[in-house]
């Protein structure tokens, strides 16, 4: 047996999209750059992809940057921005809860002179528009606010936030729609949005491409110096399949994401309803307002990653959190900034849906996680009761998970 619930760090390569992928790292593996007959074929290929990424987008060809993935693509619009805007202003305005790639491009930015202004979340995870709207300033040159979270999945108010940048001129807006994308129809023109990100390998795409959204007529400054790709923004020959992947999981996800949301979303909670039933167990992140597929718990007297690797032991992979912080030894500054204390905060769990996941894994999942959560509680509570083990004469006890 194994079920894997751990979409929100990374979903499975789609065939279809393996398929898509194939000619154009076998018989058309033309540079994009290259005048000959190779080259024409790929660049066809490539300024195909940027139409239908568009197009799912709501945005034009000439407003699509391939990257490497969701981080590149923050890292663009954040840095690419800051420097474009120093002349008119130094303050940055995010949340508490970004993304790793949003919040550390924003430390490393402050090393340089820009007022990076952290705005604080309510204990769902949300920021309020009117604090938003109360740190800007003259001197503001950029917002940056995901459009959901990747740890507990709350869905921020985007469309006041929008409303309240585009009142004040000369400000630009970024959006991190990494883990959005899956599962919200994106669309540029709602969103109201000068910079947008995605990353295909969240809606069953490869690893390793992007998109950074970017308005037609936003000056940024380069990252990547070499050649003229991506219209001089992102220098650099383009990973050809790359593009053709993610354009056409986007796609694929575009056509079935309304049935996909509406089954996911039962199966999250039915496996909730089993999960909260624990004694101890409380859900974050907002209890409507949240992605479909993302369930995320808090456990009392627990480890999470302890439990993770008791689930992994029972075949079901799951997280503590982002991906992109597992190993290390600081709680989740995501639950730290919702007011959970620490001790709290380590017995997280992340157990995240996909499209490939089936009712077969719900039916074992509401019946493992909820004994496993139990089982470690009852673990911790006896160690508090006898730390030294002396109940038994003496003898360390050890708890392990029921099989």
């Amino acid at each position: 047996m194994s079920i894997y619930l751990d979409h929100a760090a990374t979903t499975p390569l789609r065939r279809e999209v393996l398929d898509a992928m194939l000619p154009f790292l076998t018989e058309t593996f033309g540079n994009p750059s290259s005048a000959h007959a190779y080259g024409r074929a790929a660049r066809a290929a490539l300024d195909d992809a940027h139409e239908r990424v568009a197009a799912r987008l709501g945005a034009e060809a000439r407003e699509i940057v391939f990257t490497s993935g969701g981080t590149e693509a923050n890292n663009l619009a954040l840095k690419g921005a800051a420097w474009a805007g120093k002349a008119r202003g130094h303050r940055i305005v995010t949340s508490a809860v970004e993304h790793h790639a949003v919040g550390h491009t924003l430390r490393y930015l402050e090393k340089f002179g820009f007022e990076i202004v952290e705005l604080p979340v309510d204990r769902y995870g949300r920021v309020d528009p009117d604090e938003l709207e109360a740190a800007l300033s003259d001197r503001t040159i950029l917002v940056s606010i995901m459009l959901a979270n990747n740890e507990v999945g709350t869905i921020q108010p985007i469309g006041p936030i929008a409303e309240r940048v585009r009142a004040r001129k000369g400000i630009l807006l970024h959006v991190d729609a990494v883990q959005a994308a899956p599962w919200i129809d994106l669309d540029v023109r709602d969103l109201e949005a000068d910079f947008v990100s995605i990353a295909a390998h969240k809606f069953e795409g490869p690893k390793g491409v992007g998109v950074l959204y970017m308005r037609h007529g936003t000056h940024i400054l380069a990252q990547q110096h070499g050649g003229s790709q991506e219209r001089h923004r992102r220098a650099g020959t383009e990973n050809l399949a790359g593009a053709i992947g993610l354009a056409t999981a986007y796609e694929l996800n575009g056509v079935e994401r309304p049935e996909a949301v509406a089954r996911i979303r039962t199966a999250r909670e039915r496996l909730a309803e089993a999960v909260l039933a624990v004694d101890g167990t409380e859900l974050t992140g907002h209890p409507f307002d949240r992605l479909p597929g993302l369930l995320s718990i808090i456990a009392q007297d627990t480890d999470g990653n302890a439990v993770a690797v008791a689930l992994d032991l029972e075949g079901i992979a799951a997280s503590v959190g982002s991906a992109c912080a597992t190993g290390s030894t600081e709680v989740s500054h995501v639950l730290s900034a919702m007011g959970y204390p620490e001790d709290e905060a380590r017995g997280s769990l992340r157990l995240s849906l996909g499209r490939t996941t089936s009712d077969e894994d719900i039916d074992v999942a509401v019946e493992v996680v909820p004994r496993v959560l139990a089982s470690l509680r009852r673990g911790s509570a006896a160690v508090a009761r006898d730390p030294f083990g002396q109940g038994d004469g003496g003898r360390h006890s050890t708890t392990s998970v029921p099989a």
